[in-house]
């Protein structure tokens, strides 16, 4: 089915594949799921999502009130530092406000005393495969890692949230992270009701182990006789959505170059800050099929870039199995997690539509942009 693009559509069967494993997560562990919204902030499928999920995490006060608002259940209201202004907004609908230092905590537990209160721990080990997310990084700013200092204001805490992990796929490494977390701060959480363990856990990937996951949280749950949170982002939202592009133009230096109607820096930033190639879901690539010399012959190499004036404005390179076409439309896979939540104007690029696949098999346009809203976004309109 041809779009007009650019556009992100969202798949809502493939997102039920995610929540239904997240469901039977729930269901076997013990644990509650929140979305973490500064992965996935799109609201208009949280109807669906809300009925397999808690409710939400979030890393600010707009998000805070979008969870409220839009998704309900629990609203977990974190942020690196709150303002006056967050808290006095925040304590009207967030359930739990979890605090990123103890000065924070201290200067305004007293206009949240009647939530739960929360506070992030550094534990100061962390998986990750890029400095630039890893939250136990060298100097990080993320949550508390004195464990004198913590346990000094433990008696005004109802919870503790560890958030280590990106993109971790390695269930061993997290079973001996949660060992490490008990045997390092078990004192601590035997005292509390409930805590979050974060996001960055690749558990609705087909190959993990979720089975044994349950297993493990369960018994890290009984041991500390404690309420387990996970914040799952891009788990919850993994394999959902594609960037639907158009090719405007062919060119040749060296390589054979499609120009598409979007751009990583504007709708795909992440691949940008991460150096990585986007994937692509609707052409065959020849890797791996058929006669090594038919491959060979039938290879048409192009570099797919953006249409910005950004020279670094490249989604990656790939092998097609016929030479591509200018009015051509190329999808780009996993286009939901933290890229939605990233766009923006550079260039003045027109923004991708959103639109979402229901699970009936219609498509809904839940919204669309134009030039009123780029200009609106740099100054009032009278």
């Amino acid at each position: 089915m041809s779009h007009n693009t650019p556009c992100y559509i969202i798949d809502e069967n493939s997102l039920l594949k995610n929540l239904k494993k997240i469901q039977w997560l729930r269901l076997h562990s013990g644990a509650k799921l929140v979305l973490a919204l500064k992965c996935f902030s799109t609201w208009s499928v949280f109807d669906l999502m809300q009925e397999y999920m808690d409710g939400t995490t979030s890393s600010s006060l707009y998000e805070a009130r979008l969870g409220y608002e839009e998704f309900g259940k629990e609203v977990h209201a974190y942020s690196v530092a709150f303002s006056q202004q967050d808290i006095s907004e925040l304590k009207q609908f967030a359930t739990k406000v979890i605090f990123n230092s103890v000065s924070q905590l201290k200067t305004f537990y007293s206009e949240i005393e009647n939530l739960e209160v929360g506070l992030r721990i550094n534990p100061q080990m962390s998986y990750s495969d890029y400095d630039l997310a890893d939250p136990a990084r060298q100097f990080s700013r993320l949550g508390v890692s004195d464990y004198q200092s913590i346990q000094e204001v433990s008696e005004l805490l109802n919870g503790v949230m560890f958030h280590y992990n990106c993109e971790n796929k390695d269930f061993e490494n997290l079973t001996q992270s949660l060992d490490y977390i008990s045997d390092n701060f078990g004192e601590l959480l035997n005292q509390l009701e409930w805590v979050s363990l974060g996001g960055g856990i690749y558990f609705t990937l087909d190959e993990y182990p979720i089975e044994k996951l349950a297993k493990k949280l369960k018994q890290f749950s009984e041991k500390h006789n404690i309420q387990v949170y996970l914040e799952p982002g891009e788990a919850a939202i993994t394999g959902t959505a594609t960037l639907v592009t158009t090719i405007l133009d062919i060119i040749q230096n060296e390589k054979n170059i499609a120009i598409v109607d979007s751009s990583t820096e504007a709708h795909l930033l992440d691949l940008l800050i991460y150096q990585e190639t986007a994937d692509i879901a609707n052409v065959a690539n020849v890797k791996d099929k058929g006669n090594r010399k038919e491959q060979e012959q039938n290879k048409h190499h192009y570099m797919v870039a953006g249409k910005t004036c950004l020279a670094g404005d490249v989604f990656g390179e790939y092998d097609f199995n016929k030479p591509l076409k200018i009015g051509e439309q190329i999808h780009f896979t996993d286009a939901a997690g933290y890229s939605m939540v990233k766009k923006n104007w550079f260039n003045g690029l027109k923004m991708p539509s959103i639109i979402i696949k229901r699970l009936d098999g219609q498509y809904e346009t839940v919204k669309t942009f134009n030039y009123h809203d780029f200009k609106n976004s740099l100054g009032s309109v009278l």
